[in-house]
């Protein structure tokens, strides 16, 4: 069954002593576990290591991973890092302890990035270029801790939004891939989330109270992008056509696949 929802709302942090057992519904580790299995994910052996914003996609993966761990007939290392980009508001300390009582090793980088965009950035946005940013120093934090694997959190709105943006503004068929290696050859990127609805990470979120920092990325949510603009087009046009998101699916697979490079 394709999940459908209309809205997605803001989550509140909740303290550590209020949280439930965060085991992921059945539904959510079903469309995990199905990416995984089409794009081949993981290997048996493979560390990875996942991006860890605070937001509700990334620590909804986190809990789906280390759950899948205790089950899975292939073997793998999971661990994770937040990158600072040193922008007011963005505060992801109480992370660290969250990550030692779950036994999963973590890794905090921080970099002036706000400051550098200032000085370096040309045409493109702020949020594309602190992406790159953050992407390479997760690069350079997989390469000196040994991790062959890098997982990021972006669910089906996330790549439905990329779509219409590269279509509209872009001139191209496009969308994020689920699964590619990076230019260099020794990091496999891959996105377990492809099939999954941002409301289903919100409810998962909400329903374990997971600790999840609400301004994940401050610069992005005091200033609308153009990202806000095609979320909100989706979600106008989903309240007329329930199907949306299942025929977009449908629509992006082939642009979904693996491939050397994004």
């Amino acid at each position: 069954m394709f999940y459908t929802c209309l809205h997605a709302k803001n989550i509140s942090p909740i303290r550590k002593d209020e949280q439930a057992d965060p085991k992921p519904p059945k539904s959510l580790m079903r469309q995990i576990g199905r990416a995984i299995n089409d794009y081949g994910m993981i290997q048996d052996g493979d560390r990875l290591l996942l991006g860890l914003s605070g937001g509700k996609d990334s620590l909804s993966l986190l809990f789906a991973l280390h759950h899948l761990q205790s089950y899975a007939p292939i073997k793998f290392k999971l661990g994770a890092m937040a990158v600072d980009p040193q922008v007011e508001g963005f505060d992801p300390s109480h992370l660290k302890n969250y990550l030692v009582d779950l036994g999963i090793p973590y890794f905090y980088e921080t970099q002036a990035i706000a400051k550098q965009a200032e000085q370096q950035m040309k045409k493109d946005s702020f949020c594309a270029f602190c992406s790159r940013m953050k992407r390479g120093i997760m690069y350079k934090t997989c390469r000196r801790e040994g991790y062959n694997v890098l997982v990021l959190a972006q669910p089906l709105d996330d790549l439905a939004e990329s779509f219409l943006m590269s279509a509209f503004h872009g001139g191209q068929l496009r969308t994020m891939k689920a699964h590619y290696t990076n230019k260099d050859g020794d990091v496999r990127i891959i996105r377990p989330l492809v099939y999954v609805r941002e409301c289903q990470t919100v409810d998962f979120a909400r329903e374990t109270h997971l600790p999840v920092i609400p301004d994940s990325c401050p610069a992005c949510f005091a200033m609308p992008t153009e990202r806000d603009h095609m979320k909100q087009l989706l979600a106008s046009e989903e309240i007329h056509n329930k199907g949306l998101f299942k025929s977009l699916l449908t629509t992006m697979r082939p642009l979904m696949a693996r491939s050397d490079a994004e």
